[in-house]
């Protein structure tokens, strides 16, 4: 059970026989030779779900009102005779040629007035009254034509909402900031006070003086430009509503949006879970992760944790390199499946990519698909075709729920207030003590969910809190709460530092969590690059820390190590304070994953928690129904481990005691809970 599944209950899902299998298809870049051709290949892969229109806009409506769905009939119904369901996509992350001929004033424009052109996608003002009524419009019009079409499942809003622009500074954008601020705040007086306007002489006397913080002397205000992240968000929010509400009027099939979770920080997918009947996600592989599996387990757990538990469709990645980002570095025999895989052991009913053929024109046609440039003989199509197999037979874990061990802290927000400028250093990096804290998680065989500091907690015997910045104090009274009813709390540094608004809180930094932890922060103390800040525990070893040191005062809290040596030399640097029933653990330094062990031997003991010796690169994850419990082991190192578990394995038919997870392999294994 997630930390917020009470507040989501979802049993839409495409009605799809086992887990859906497939990816993009773009039948508009061919001919239809090539579509009947792709048909017959997609039923050999095993195929059964693909996802099409969301570029073609200018092909269906092709000046304005005037539509043409005859292309769009034709594959729809090759499709469906092929046993091949549809996500049918609505165009309008695109707007075609015509459209911005037409409303010129729709255009994106930078924090520095540049207005952004037409030729690639995300260059549209989700504020502009133009754009919201063609995306009624034809989202409408789709969904009219299409609600009962025997091949239609699902539909699919939009695409990637945020990226690669998430922020319009636009002249709508003006009006609407200014909006949605009247409603937030009610006064001017009370905008002032929150936005702490005294500071610099920026006060404000009317509305109309207020704009979109563009491009600045010097810094802006940074309550301003945190609101600006939330309105930003927000407007796209309401676009994908009115198109939401437009497909509603005529269909009641589920309707998705497609996320990037861990992968574009723009949007608060907490907000945007609410409203899709089926969260789901694109990943991409960080071609510079040396563990990159790592970084796919994050996305994953994200992904599940805002749907609430539930599960959720992956809807793109990669077979092989992908070309916008610096090096596309190819995948390894065999990691494709280990990736499709693992993202099915983290909850997902659905593996799907980017995209089934590729492209031989436009910007991603050095990008991997599921049919290659090379065609079917290839390396890349034999695997899709083995991986089409595999995920038929892992139909039995459809609707089973992944079974997580502790909770970790995700708040946008916070991440969008800590990493605005002039922050005492300016590489606070939130997401590296993400996945800092995260890995050390991740190798001692632990699933994560993430959660919101205002989330019911009270399941997990341990919560860790790697980069909360801004902290709600009514947050923090939840987080004090659930150590005093006795959860285990780790908390990091430049933690509880503001309020909503990015105001530093009274009493001082960290003053909100001083009853959890025992401690607060009377200064900050950063190192130059590349110093170090050594910690040593009073048995006299030590552990290696680096870049950042506090001076914390202690009010009850026992000082487990201190700093060896830089300015904050002899001063505490890891406490654990008691509090009520449970335990709050502070650490005031960045340590890496690797240093973090010593830290999290003490934490698990207070959880009660025994970390799992998986053997190195084992990744092992447990899905359960009502009846059964699957363990799924993913192998990403080169030698062989064993698995202690008992049951049948679904992806080889094989029944033992224990099995051996091969170098490079998959075991999905199932064992009855009665």
């Amino acid at each position: 059970m997630t930390a917020n599944a009470g507040a989501l209950s979802r049993t839409a899902f495409p009605q799809i026989d086992g887990l859906a299998y497939g990816g993009d298809y773009n039948p508009e870049q061919w001919s239809r030779d090539t579509w009947r051709d792709d048909v017959r290949l997609m039923r050999e892969a095993g195929v059964n779900l693909v996802s099409i229109g969301m570029f073609s806009w200018g092909l269906i409506e092709v000046r304005e009102g005037e539509f043409d769905f005859s292309w769009l009939d034709e594959i729809l119904g090759l499709l469906h005779d092929n046993g091949i369901s549809v996500d049918l996509g609505t165009p309008t992350a695109s707007p075609p040629a015509w459209f911005f001929a037409t409303y010129p004033e729709s255009r994106v424009e930078t924090a520095e007035g540049t207005k952004l052109g037409f030729g690639s996608r995300g260059m549209v003002s989700p504020s502009a009254p133009a754009y919201r009524e063609a995306i009624a419009r034809i989202s409408g019009a789709l969904a009219e034509r299409y609600a009962e079409h025997p091949a239609v499942v699902m539909w699919h809003i939009h695409n990637e909402y945020g990226a690669p622009v998430s922020q319009d500074h636009s002249p709508a954008s003006n009006v609407a900031f200014r909006e949605w601020l009247r409603e937030r705040y009610g006064s001017i007086d009370a905008l002032n006070e929150a936005w702490g306007t005294a500071f610099w002489g920026q006060h404000y006397t009317e509305w109309d003086h207020i704009s979109t913080p563009a491009a600045t002397p010097t810094v802006a205000n940074p309550s301003q430009k945190l609101d600006f992240h939330r309105f930003s968000d927000h407007q796209l929010r309401q676009c994908f509503i009115t198109e939401r509400d437009a497909i509603k009027r005529f269909s009641d099939l589920p309707v998705t949006t497609n996320f990037m979770a861990n992968q574009h920080g723009g949007v608060n997918l907490w907000e945007w879970a609410k409203l899709v009947d089926v969260v789901s996600d694109d990943h991409y592989l960080v071609a510079a992760d040396p563990h990159p599996e790592v970084g796919l387990a994050i996305a994953a757990d994200l992904t599940r944790s805002v749907a609430g538990g539930a599960p959720w469709m992956l809807l793109e990645h990669s077979t092989s390199g992908i070309n916008w980002q610096p090096t596309g570095i190819a995948k390894r025999p065999g990691e494709m499946a280990r990736n499709s895989l693992a993202h099915v052991a983290r909850g997902a009913d659905a593996v799907m990519f980017f995209q089934w053929r590729a492209s031989r024109k436009g910007a991603e046609k050095f990008h991997s698909a599921m049919l290659p440039h090379a065609g079917t003989d290839s390396r890349i199509w034999r695997e899709v075709e083995k991986l089409g197999a595999d995920v038929r037979a892992l139909a039995p874990l459809k609707r089973s729920r992944v079974k997580a061990d502790v909770a970790m802290l995700w708040d946008y927000e916070s991440f969008w207030a800590q990493d605005l400028e002039w922050r005492p250093v300016d590489d606070l990096d939130h997401n590296e003590r993400v996945r800092a804290f995260y890995e050390r998680l991740w190798r001692d065989g632990f699933t994560v969910d993430f959660a919101l500091p205002s989330h019911d907690l009270s399941a997990y015997p341990l919560v860790v809190v790697p980069a909360q910045y801004m902290l709600r104090a009514e947050d923090a009274e939840n987080l004090t709460r659930y150590v005093e009813n006795g959860g285990t709390l780790v908390v990091s540094y430049f933690s509880g530092v503001v309020d909503e608004n990015d105001g530093v809180h009274e009493g001082g930094f960290l003053s909100p969590l001083r009853d959890a932890l025992g401690v607060d922060v009377e200064e900050y103390l950063p190192l130059r690059r590349g110093t170090s800040a050594k910690v040593v525990w009073a048995d006299g070893s030590s552990s290696d820390a680096d870049h950042w040191q506090e001076h914390l005062r202690v009010s009850g809290a026992e000082v487990l190590a201190r700093f060896g040596e830089g300015g904050g030399k002899d001063l505490p640097a890891i406490t654990r304070g008691s509090h009520g029933s449970g335990h709050g653990w502070y650490v005031a330094t960045r340590m890496s994953t690797d240093a973090l062990a010593d830290v999290f031997r003490g934490v698990y003991a207070d959880a009660g928690l025994t970390p799992r010796d998986l053997g190195e690169g084992l990744e092992v994850v447990r899905r359960e129904s009502d009846a059964d419990a699957f363990t799924i082991a993913i192998n990403h190192s080169e030698t062989d481990h064993e698995l202690a578990v008992a049951g049948e394995d679904l992806l080889t038919d094989e029944r033992a005691e224990s099995f051996t997870v091969s170098a490079g392999t998959v075991r999905a294994i199932r064992t009855s809970r009665h």
